[in-house]
């Protein structure tokens, strides 16, 4: 059995997909021959919480914790709903946004580098050498973002020379909130040279997608695994639909994340088509901007749309297997062709059609159309759009909506888990 040191900052309590990736590796790893000690801040500043997610951690897996500082803290005494927003993702259109959040995006993206979990690494560093040397680890492993974490793995490999993978859930300097920091030159300079250092000092990297990975091989030749996020096999099926033709989206519709032609063409067929127009309901499971709300209200969907904030992650797998359609929305850049959104996995779980729409050459797409769960639009593609969604809706009036799943065990958490031990054990 080899021990494996794993620095993650997203944890139980924490709510969010960020904390679902190694929560679940860490639960199926000793199946496979690796022991996980985890590390994790003691007092750490989550934007979103689910208690529900401590009862799936493993039992005989050390956790180990630190203190962390977080100047969200001090932040959030001049503002808490600003600073929890941006911590978050969720930034104004810059029209939008107060004096005092400009001056917190400038703080976060031009002192606060690579992010504001920074304070954590050197006290991390202190300890650990420590605590690795005490137990005899040898590999150790980090997680991000944020990607401050790395930075502990960064120092542990130079001063122990210990066996380094990082594991990057989201893209760094390519990612799309970075424009909206207000990075001056000396902060973008500094996130491109520490992103590079990070790739060419790791051992083995795993990226999520395939267009991460063709990023990075850009920037370094040390060995790159894709390993997407994944799917529970869900204890309970629920057989009961909603009566509604439901359209939920499961997850944040942050600023960005706005399908104007969606909403276009919904309004559309509520127009032409009176049974359409009795039985829809959209469903916004999670926090959603201003934005998107306004383009709803704008196609006079309002009274159609239900927001019900975020839920703790059983009550959302279980709207998942009620609704009739389930949307996966992301932003329209080519930054994000690579984001593979972790719900997406639980989506085709959930056996209900997803109706995707994001960036052209989307990594999204071919998962989709391997597994025939669903159908993936561009962004453009209003009438697409609205002929799939009455093609659903026709199933849906003779209560045959529904989806014939293939090609899906390879998504499988225990499945995926089996995949990062092959590359952990790997020289």
């Amino acid at each position: 059995m080899q021990k494996v040191l794993i620095i993650t900052y997203y944890w139980p309590p924490a709510g969010g997909p960020g904390v679902q990736r190694w929560l679940k590796f860490v639960n199926y790893l000793p199946s496979f021959e690796i022991e996980p000690v985890v590390y994790v801040p003691e007092n750490p500043q989550y934007p979103l919480k689910d208690e529900a997610l401590l009862e799936e951690l493993p039992e005989n897996t050390t956790i180990i914790r630190q203190k962390i500082f977080e100047p969200y803290r001090l932040a959030g005494v001049l503002s808490s709903q600003k600073t929890s927003r941006i911590s978050s993702g969720i930034i104004q259109d810059k029209k939008k946004q107060s004096f005092l959040e400009k001056a917190l995006l400038w703080i976060r993206g031009n002192l606060f580098i690579p992010d504001a979990r920074k304070f954590w690494i050197k006290p991390s560093v202190r300890y650990l050498s420590k605590y690795i040397k005490k137990e005899g680890i040898t590999t150790v492993i980090t997680t991000g973002p944020p990607h401050s974490v790395h930075l502990i793995g960064l120092r542990l490999k130079e001063s122990l020379g210990v066996h380094w993978l990082a594991d990057f859930r989201d893209p760094w300097t390519s990612i799309g909130y970075h424009k909206k920091l207000k990075l001056g030159k000396r902060a973008r300079n500094k996130h491109r040279s520490l992103e590079k250092l990070v790739l060419n000092s790791a051992d083995k990297i795993v990226v999520t997608s395939p267009s991460t990975r063709k990023e990075f091989e850009l920037l370094t030749s040390k060995p790159i695994k894709v390993i997407t996020n994944g799917y529970e096999h869900l204890r309970s099926n629920i057989s009961t639909l909603d009566k509604k033709f439901t359209i939920s989206h499961i997850g944040s519709l942050l600023t960005g994340r706005n399908p104007e032609n969606l909403w276009a063409a919904i309004a559309e067929l509520v127009k032409t088509n009176s049974n359409f127009r009795k039985a829809l309901k959209i469903q916004i499971i999670g926090v959603c901007s201003d934005q998107n709300l306004q383009s709803i209200s704008a196609c006079n969907l309002k009274q159609y749309v239900e927001v019900i904030g975020y839920l703790p992650h059983k009550q959302a797998l279980k709207a998942q297997q009620k609704s009739q359609v389930l949307l996966l929305i992301e932003i329209n850049s080519v930054e994000t062709q690579g984001i593979i959104p972790g719900k997406l996995f639980e989506y085709m779980a959930a056996k209900r059609p997803i109706l995707a729409i994001g960036p052209e050459n989307w990594d999204v797409g071919p998962i989709i159309l391997e597994t025939s769960t669903g159908v993936s639009f561009n962004y453009g593609d209003k009438e697409g759009i609205k002929q799939q969604l009455l093609q659903w809706f026709t199933l849906y009036e003779t209560q045959n909506l529904q989806v014939t799943v293939k090609n899906l065990e390879r998504y499988s958490r225990k499945e995926l888990a089996k995949e990062m031990a092959k590359f952990i054990a790997w020289a």
